[in-house]
């Protein structure tokens, strides 16, 4: 331990913050955090060129966090992220590194939750503000003063920022800033769009360019299992059926939803309990150690919940929800496989999510494998052999000790002993069916993932823009809506900007939106159709690419 904490201080960071971060389970400084830490600390501007994976949040985390001086009751420290999910992690790891630093607080600003008590939390003075773009702006509106003391501010993943249309939000916050702040910007990319904002907007910055490494460890077998969001809990129900394991963690990203998959767990049996943020100390202790000595073999966890998990019986890692960056995922699945053992590691991914499953599997430089649901057959054979298992140490004495209770029961109730004993298996099974057709009828629908080569080819020329136009809208999936903007592709629209747009001011998650179609002079996009006018009022004053959104239900008639 010593060795591990030396790694940290090493960098000159205050104590505090060293021990919060060891406490997380980090062993070492990561390369970015190794260059960038010393040039931040020194109050240079930077341009990081990492890909997510490689611990860039505690690169400029940390040494902020050295900077930010506690007893100040103002907003010191910003930080701009693309999107929700991103301003919710980053918030969550300031708070994480920030736990022995009494009087440091921090704010997550984003859309989709009200904005009162955001612009509150900054006017009460939160030191750190993690944002997205266009929330900001919101508040900027309402108060243009708010950012006047922040004299640091980071914009992560800035790429993603400019592809997600937030240009014009950037100049904005830009302008409303001290031009004495010192600015880091991280980016997987250095395009001309980032370089001219370093050009504008950073002094004689320092340059820093890590190129990823693989990360996971190959004792570990990974696979990747395609299903429908809605179908989570019935994938991981099958799964468990066939995968012979002693001792399982799953991920999911809320703590609601640790309580939800732990409860139909223990429905169907299993010894599995929730592990979150919300539960307390002394109880989640209890939880790992029922985990290490075999009172539990399933325990459902949030990321942050799990930091520093180390139990020798785990043998498997569900991702049930698909984590937020490569990062996290190679922490999860380094939950098993420790000290050299062999371990399996499975991911379940959305139709949605392929894309993050691809920069996974390019930040870590490892395949993930597809596997299939196990099948009907598959699912019956584990039963019966599950059954076979129970049953077999009772065999031997059982005719002498109990045998005389058969022939009794027997003629009591008036039927054959292969009855009885059908009806004892059935009450050990507790009615569940062991055929194939009623096991066919619970697994659940799994997403087509043929090949594009192997659809069927389009007949027919492809339709010129004025036909595309005019042609009718694609039918509707039940419990949806169609609305429409009058942005298209003519504004420099594509898809992109409007799934970003919204999963960052309507709160959704990515599996809540539908197709989204753009076409020349608007753009129509499927939404869940309850809720949607509560929706459509937060993404009223919503902006893609500097221009309002106004979306509105589309009338088909």
């Amino acid at each position: 331990m010593t060795q591990e904490i030396g790694g940290f201080a090493a960098l000159e960071l205050h104590p505090n913050i060293v021990a919060a971060v060891v406490a997380t389970g980090y062993e070492e400084p990561s390369a970015i955090q190794q260059q960038s830490i010393p040039i931040i600390l020194a109050g240079h501007d930077m341009i990081g060129q990492a890909q997510t994976g490689t611990g860039k949040t505690a690169a400029f985390a940390l040494p902020i966090l050295h900077r930010i001086d506690p007893s100040k009751r103002e907003p010191q420290a910003l930080i701009l992220a693309p999107t929700r999910e991103l301003a919710l992690q980053v918030a969550t790891a300031f708070e994480t590194y920030a736990k022995q630093m009494p009087g440091v607080t921090v704010v997550a600003v984003y859309g989709g939750a009200p904005m009162g008590p955001q612009l509150k939390a900054i006017r009460n003075g939160a030191q750190i503000v993690v944002a997205t773009p266009g929330r900001l702006c919101d508040h900027l509106r309402r108060d243009e003063k708010v950012l006047t003391t922040v004299n640091h501010l980071v914009l992560d993943e800035a790429d993603e920022m400019l592809k997600l249309g937030f240009m014009d939000d950037l100049e904005v916050i830009f302008k409303a800033m001290p031009e004495t702040r010192q600015t880091v910007l991280f980016s997987a990319t250095l395009p001309q769009s980032i370089r001219a904002i370093a050009e504008r907007h950073l002094r004689d910055p320092k340059h820093v360019k890590i190129q990823s490494k693989t990360q996971t460890v190959t004792a570990i077998e990974q696979a990747h299992l395609l299903v429908h969001a809605d179908q989570k809990t019935s994938a991981v129900l099958s799964l468990l059926e066939v995968e012979d394991f002693d001792a399982l963690i799953m991920f999911v990203r809320t703590k609601q939803a640790t309580l939800d998959l732990a409860s139909a767990l223990e429905a169907k049996g299993y010894k599995a309990a929730a592990l979150n943020g919300d539960i307390a100390q002394n109880q989640r202790e209890r939880v790992i150690d029922s985990l290490k000595d075999g009172r539990l073999d399933i325990v459902v966890a949030t990321d942050v919940a799990a930091r520093g998990l180390d139990v020798p019986r785990i043998t498997h890692v569900f991702n049930v929800d698909m984590p937020y960056d490569p990062e996290s995922y190679v922490h999860r699945i380094g939950r098993t496989g420790r000290a050299g053992r062999e371990g399996r590691a499975l991911l379940l991914v959305t139709p949605r999510e392929r894309r993050m499953l691809q920069v996974i599997e390019r930040v870590t430089g490892q395949k993930v494998a597809e596997v299939r649901l196990p099948d009907a057959q598959a699912v019956l054979d584990a039963r019966i052999k599950k059954l076979t298992n129970s049953l077999s140490p009772l065999v031997g004495d059982a005719e002498s000790t109990h045998g005389d209770l058969l022939d009794r029961l027997t003629a009591d109730i008036g039927c054959s002993p292969r009855a009885l004993a059908a009806a004892l298996l059935r009450k050990a099974t507790n009615g569940q069916a062991l055929t194939l057709a009623a096991i066919e009828k619970e697994r659940p629908l799994v997403p087509n993932n043929a090949p594009r080569g192997d659809r069927p080819e389009r007949s027919g020329d492809r339709p010129d823009r004025g036909d595309r136009e005019r042609r009718a809208p694609i039918p509707l999936a039940e419990g949806r809506a169609r609305c429409r903007t009058a942005l298209g592709a003519r504004d420099g629209i594509a898809a992109k900007n409007l799934l970003g747009a919204i999963l960052n001011e309507g709160g959704l998650a990515r599996e809540a939106i539908g197709r989204i179609q753009v076409r020349d002079s608007f753009s129509l996009v499927e939404l869940p159709e309850d809720g949607l006018e509560r929706l459509l009022t937060k993404l009223k004053d919503t902006r893609v690419a500097g221009k309002q959104l106004k979306l509105r239900r589309y009338r088909e008639d």
